[in-house]
């Protein structure tokens, strides 16, 4: 016997398949094999390091390049430790996709590109 998905919605392992989709019976929800797998791929944020090391959140990195602070006189500077990085959707101008909180300076987006994993 296959092993069925368990309820996206609710987690429930009470699943059955009826037809071309999957039914929840504890909380109603419907879905196809398909909408499983576009939930997945849509869900999944991925930043690489300066290295090509995949960063998760949680992440301790090191600057690699000092790096001028807009709209201030600050700098971060080359070897600066930044502990517990958030990954975040990338912005079209800079592509600024780490949100994290420096030392010294505060909270600020970082790109990836720039920093190395610890």
């Amino acid at each position: 016997m296959s092993a069925l998905p368990n309820c996206p919605a609710c987690g429930s392992e009470f699943t059955y398949h009826d037809g071309i989709q999957y039914l929840c019976p504890e909380c109603g929800h419907e879905w196809t094999p398909d909408d499983e797998a576009a939930e997945g791929v849509e869900d999944v944020l991925e930043a690489r390091d300066a290295n090509g090391n995949l960063l998760a959140d949680g992440d301790s990195v090191t600057v690699i390049k000092d790096l001028k602070v807009k709209g201030s006189s600050s700098v971060i500077k080359v070897g600066t430790k930044v502990k517990s990085i958030r990954l975040i959707e990338g912005d079209a101008e800079g592509g600024h996709n780490l949100d994290c909180k420096v030392e010294g300076i505060g909270p600020l987006k970082l790109t990836s590109a720039f920093v190395k994993k610890v």
